[in-house]
């Protein structure tokens, strides 16, 4: 047993808890530990009753059962801190609000080890940042795409990681998007509603799928549309958060994002009467046109509610003003 392992004081099990998964009933008895976190201790063989090991998180508990866990000391992050320039909105010690810029990856993954999200906020938290998932790491409880911009909150601690988490799971956090989009939704406002997985053609692609996937719903509403209807500016609340939501959702509806490469396939209709510059600047448009505007929550120890908004950034911003102007 590691030196600096901290033994929890045994932890017995009431009568009215009988039943529970193990997993579940320790994060309920240890909410400063994330579900995650224990798994991790129970697969890591540090959880035992009656002085024997307990390695399966889904086994029911039982009544006069005693369960100690072995908390290690927290593990050297894999990824490395690494200086790079965050638009921080709001901070303090449980947790800390960005407003990510296009272009920055949120966690280090196979063909991008670092230069990410994760690794700024590493730099720029250092010490105050907690053992969320056994390492020092900053808890990312929820992503945007590489060139989505826009507001994303990160826990601290694990008790912040926890409670952000849940609000997530229970769709109780405000999350609104603007999005350029080709052509006109109709009806102008409405519900985009679909179950979302891998798309059956394109592993690489989400979509709609009449057979597995998981429910989303995405609510939108069309706030101008320029160049003749060659384009609108929509904004989307989630009520769910899958992967690509939004992107999957107006593609389906018959309205992708202005430069997303892997669903905004540009119909040829959409171009006609736009002269030679209005098209360069819609078709060239370097990324999907989507902003992450608005982040609304529960502050996890406080209960305080918090809302943030951010400004569209400079690339779309100058899009649309060109827009207004045709």
């Amino acid at each position: 047993m590691p030196a600096d392992s901290v033994i929890l004081t045994p932890i017995p099990v009431a009568p009215d808890e009988a039943g529970s998964r193990l997993d579940k009933w320790l994060s309920g008895r240890l909410p400063e530990l994330s579900r995650t976190r224990i798994q991790a201790l129970i697969a890591g063989g540090r959880v035992a009753a009656g002085g024997a090991t307990v390695a399966d998180a889904s086994v029911r508990v039982k009544p006069g059962q005693a369960f100690t866990i072995d908390v290690p000391p927290d593990a050297e992050a894999e990824p490395e801190p690494q200086a790079i320039d965050l638009t921080v909105v709001y901070e303090d010690d449980d947790l800390v609000v960005v407003d990510k810029p296009a272009g920055l990856v949120v966690h280090p993954a196979p063909g991008s080890p670092d230069r990410t999200l994760v690794n700024a906020l590493l730099a720029h938290c250092g010490e105050s940042l907690s053992g969320i998932g056994g390492v020092r790491r900053p808890g990312i409880v929820h992503r945007l795409d590489k060139d989505t911009s826009g507001l994303m909150v990160a826990a601290k601690t694990d008790r912040a990681h926890r409670a952000l988490a849940g609000q997530f799971e229970a769709h109780t956090i405000d999350r609104a998007y603007r999005a350029l989009v080709w052509g006109v939704p109709h009806p102008r406002s409405g519900e985009i509603e679909g179950n979302i997985g891998r798309s059956p053609v394109d592993r690489k692609k989400m979509a709609l799928v009449t057979s597995g996937g998981k429910p989303a719903l995405t609510r939108y509403a069309v706030l101008g549309s320029f160049a003749g209807g060659a384009a609108s500016l929509v904004e989307c609340r989630l009520a769910t958060g899958r992967t690509h939501q939004i992107r999957v959702h107006l593609t389906a509806l018959g309205h992708p994002l202005i430069g997303d490469g892997t669903y905004g396939r540009v119909r040829a209709g959409r171009l006609k009467g736009l002269g030679p510059e209005a098209k360069e600047c819609l078709t060239g448009f370097p990324r999907q046109a989507l902003h992450a505007y608005r982040l609304g929550f529960l502050h996890p120890a406080t209960g305080r509610s918090l809302s943030f908004q951010s400004d569209m950034p400079l690339d779309i911003n100058a899009l649309l003003k060109f827009l207004e102007g045709i």
